[in-house]
């Protein structure tokens, strides 16, 4: 079914639009979900949260790209999911391991400036990443977005793991040095 469709149907309040949201999203959504929590018990929990968040936001909201509002949902849920779990035990992840990676990077610490700020930095993330070459951007994004394993970042992006890994570094060390020449504490 077309997302169009299943926007309506969520705008009709119509339940088939949580089966069609489903049988269209459920693997995509479940990878994105497993790929932050590394735990398929809860990656399917925050699958149907998402699926209840969609239903719950649907309207107001009416989303363009359904996958990218899909995904959004899900990454929010997981990784708050993920917070809270890693509270009381700790866990490897793609999402600990990415965070990891990006320390380097940008700092994760909760001033009053650096809240303010972090539209300002996901802007500036995003025009660095555009002045990439598409391998680069591709990679980056798969690993620190979608939070694919390297192993897949490498398959879909035709490289080599150790490839994937100079290419991924090589781009956080320029984003680094980016970040710094636009005015970042890093």
């Amino acid at each position: 079914m077309e997302d169009e469709k299943i926007v309506s149907l969520y705008w009709q309040r119509e339940e088939a639009a949580i089966r069609e949201t489903e049988i269209k999203y459920d693997r995509y959504l479940t990878k994105i979900a497993y790929n932050i929590l590394a735990d398929r018990e809860d990656s399917r929990e925050s699958v149907n949260d998402t699926y209840l968040a969609a239903w719950n936001s649907m309207p107001p909201h009416r989303p363009a790209a359904l996958s990218a509002y899909l995904a959004k949902l899900t990454r929010r849920i997981s990784i708050d999911r993920f917070r809270y779990r890693s509270r009381d035990k700790r866990r490897g992840s793609e999402y600990a391991v990415s965070l990891s990676e990006l320390g380097d990077c940008v700092s994760g610490g909760n001033t009053t400036e650096e809240i303010v700020n972090v539209k300002l930095l996901a802007d500036t993330i995003g025009i660095y990443l555009r002045l990439q070459s598409e391998e680069a951007r591709n990679a980056f994004v798969g690993r620190y977005y979608f939070l694919d394993p390297i192993k897949e970042v490498a398959a879909y992006c035709g490289m080599s793991e150790s490839k994937c890994k100079t290419l991924l570094h090589r781009t956080r060390v320029g984003l680094k040095e980016y970040l710094r020449k636009e005015g970042f504490d890093v």
